[in-house]
């Protein structure tokens, strides 16, 4: 089919090279080769598992069955095209493998297993574990899942339920070496909602309390625990599995329970990397360089910064979708003779919906970049013996909390927002929207309770506002991210008053002199105020853990400040380094700045009481606000359609009849109606079973009531 006039002509108005972009979200032009290529290899697979045309109408059985069908055949693929080759034969670690997921553009129920399960062996189990166990996993005989969260117990990781008591190997049933029995003492305790665990898994990593062999409890420990026969996929003695049932989304992944019945691994199945347990039961912290655990922790910490970079990308395909349906779509009039159409993206409104979004996802990018790569770049320096500050460690910790809670908040609230700003047929399945949010909805609970990731952020910086307030030394702070808010934090602290310096109009587009340092204001304001109010309920007489919990909400928004203002600083410092390196030129780095300044002052504008209730701004100041945001949808307008273009989904990728990148949306939708088995004859399902009595057979004729006189 042609493309669509409208699209078209958008498309035609780009004042930068939409290649030129894409090239930088892939790392390259060569990515963006090798990219394509892979995606061509799964849409056109001759098996045609890949097919997602008929998702919307499988049973979630079917689904799940399906799913697992294809990563079956990924493996396949990944081993003829030695995809692998780059990561002693393991796939999961080739840099082409999360572009074959993306390719596959459906969730696998397979996926914990890399995530969660083998990086758990990496980080906490020794050499001998390792050499064991990831080459099992590697050719995908072991299937793991990580089991932590229980059916009573959530991120309360302290009150979780689940033992794992020593047994010597004098007691009956015990192995040589001795033994652990796994036990679920109550219905509570059941593991519940572990991705992969309800019957895609053959292994759990599984957290429980250890119990040694002279009865004490050593708290919370890792313990491999086979699920499954390796030979038939039948459950182990003492070992219950399934599937916790349907769910809003997400519905390809089994997530599952299981109870465990005193089930006996042996002793060697705890993971032993940092403590370890003798053939007599006594349990020995082990002597571990501080690299060593550090190394443990930054391993873990990269699973949030994956959730952040994956953030910018779902939102970005909602865009794709909304954007290019808003060019298509019209509604009403450009002028009063009623003959030209205007197309709804024209409206500023829907402009005041969508480019805030659009802002953010490229601003996502930018920060899981940098997120991924100070993690890497730690996680090496830790390896090679160099200096690595905990107090870097810690700051990347709150980092990684309060941007994996704001940018999965935003992207959940965000794609939603885009299914509304599609009108009724952003309601339709073959929008793709209702799927991308419902499986997109697991982010802000996963890995970090939403709502609970703040008090992580605000721990970790109110020791700089401590060291600050007492004029300690804070070289320790110069590779931080925290570092941002000392020179705000000093003014405060000194009871000075810092105001706003904006004047002009171009003056409120000043990212770096202006913006930035508002941001940066108002985190340290408000983290301070955390710190106030800490000391000011505790001198009335609430405990510290009271306290804490009267300082909830004010952390909460100041969690939010701080990561507003991470993310401008990762988004400017991002364009510049990509300038700096030539992946990009003059005209891209002008629509990108743009999409920087959109995005802060929009949550300014969001958010315009944090700046004027201490005074830092006037109302003049605000008003700019509101004019900048104007301004900056007006600017962002003629490139909307390009800046989704860059992101180049595919139409496979999208899964949408709005988001067609042809435009013809109309023959999509019909297209799509016309699939669903309820038009697959002409006379419906249930008429001669049900209807039939009612039209044909008179069943619901009205026949009167005789007279009671």
């Amino acid at each position: 089919m042609p493309v669509n006039p409208d699209l078209a002509k958008e498309r035609s108005s780009a004042s930068f090279s939409v290649d030129r972009l894409t090239h930088m979200l892939d790392g390259g032009r060569d990515r963006t080769i090798q990219r394509r290529k892979l995606e061509r290899i799964i849409a056109l697979d001759p098996t045609g598992v890949f097919d997602n045309s008929n998702n919307s109408y499988l049973h979630r059985t079917d689904r799940h069955v399906r799913a697992l069908a294809k990563h079956v055949r990924l493996v396949e693929l990944c081993r003829t095209l030695n995809i692998a080759q780059d990561a002693g034969g393991d796939v999961t670690q080739s840099q082409d493998f999360p572009l074959l997921l993306g390719a596959i553009a459906d969730d696998l129920p397979t996926s914990l297993h890399w995530v969660m399960f083998v990086p758990n062996i990496i980080s906490l189990c020794d050499e001998e574990q390792q050499k064991e166990w990831l080459p099992l996993c590697r050719d995908w005989k072991m299937i793991g899942c990580y089991a932590q969260t229980e059916l009573g117990h959530g991120s309360n990781v302290r009150a979780l339920e689940t033992t794992a008591t020593f047994q010597p190997s004098s007691a009956k049933g015990s192995l040589p070496e001795g033994s652990w029995i796994i036990h679920s003492p109550s219905l509570t305790s059941y593991k519940f909602w572990p991705g992969t665990l309800g019957r895609t898994a053959n292994h759990a990593m599984v957290i429980a309390r250890l119990i040694d062999g002279q009865g004490i409890d050593r708290g919370m420990h890792n313990f491999l625990v086979p699920l499954r026969s390796m030979t038939n996929h039948s459950l182990l003695p003492g070992v219950k599995t399934g599937d916790i049932g349907p769910k809003i989304g997400y519905n390809t992944m089994d997530n599952g329970f299981a109870s465990f019945d005193n089930v006996v691994v042996p002793r060697r199945n705890m993971a032993m990397r940092f403590a370890s347990v003798d053939r007599h039961g006594n349990y020995q912290k082990k002597t571990m360089s501080e690299a060593a655990q550090r190394i443990s922790y930054i391993t873990m910490m990269q699973v949030r910064a994956y959730i952040c970079n994956e953030a910018g990308k779902n939102l970005a395909m909602a865009c794709t979708i909304a954007v290019r349906y808003s060019a298509v779509r019209k509604q009403g009039f450009v002028d009063e003779t009623n003959k030209v159409e205007r197309q709804i993206l024209d409206y500023t409104k829907q402009q005041h919906r969508l480019f805030p979004l659009l802002a953010a996802s490229y601003c996502f990018f930018f920060t899981g970049k940098r997120l991924l790569a100070r993690l890497f770049d730690i996680e090496k320096r830790l390896v090679t013996n160099q200096n690595v500050h905990r107090t870097e460690v810690k700051d990347i910790h709150a980092s990684s909390s309060g941007l994996k809670s704001f940018t999965t908040t935003v992207t959940a609230d965000g794609i939603e927002d885009c299914r509304k700003a599609c009108g009724g047929h952003g309601f339709l399945m073959c929008s793709g929207l209702p799927e991308l949010l419902t499986t997109y909805l697991q982010n802000p609970t996963v890995e970090g309770d939403n709502q609970m990731l703040p008090q992580q952020v605000v721990k970790v910086l109110l020791k700089l506002v401590h060291a600050v307030q007492r004029k300690n030394d804070l070289s320790e702070f110069e590779t931080c991210d925290s570092m941002l808010l000392i020179p705000s934090l000093q003014i405060i602290l000194q009871s000075q008053q810092e105001t706003c310096g904006i004047k002009s109009m171009a003056d409120m587009m000043d990212l770096e002199s202006h913006i930035m340092s508002a941001l940066r204001h108002r985190a340290a304001r408000l983290l301070v105020q955390v710190a106030q109010q800490l000391e000011r309920e505790q001198a009335r007489g609430q405990s510290p853990q009271q306290a804490w919990n009267t300082s909830l909400v004010l952390m909460s928004r100041t969690s939010r400040a701080y990561s507003q203002l991470l993310l401008l600083h990762n988004f400017v410092d991002g364009i510049d380094q990509e300038e700096q390196v030539n992946a990009i030129g003059t005209a891209e780095v002008v629509v990108l700045r743009d999409l920087a300044r959109l995005f802060a002052l929009y949550w300014m504008e969001r958010e315009l009481g944090d700046f004027l209730e201490d005074s830092y701004m006037n109302s003049h100041q605000a008003l700019l606000v509101h004019q900048a945001v104007l301004e900056l949808l007006e600017r962002i307008r003629p490139n909307a359609v390009a800046l989704v273009d860059a992101r180049d989904f595919s139409d496979f990728r999208l899964k949408s009849a709005l988001g067609r990148f042809d435009g013809n949306v109309y023959p999509a939708i019909m297209e799509a109606a016309m699939r669903d088995p309820l038009n697959q004859n002409d006379i419906g399902p249930g008429y001669n079973e049900h209807l039939k009595r009612l039209i044909a057979g008179g069943t619901g004729a009205y026949v009167g009531t005789a007279s009671r006189l």
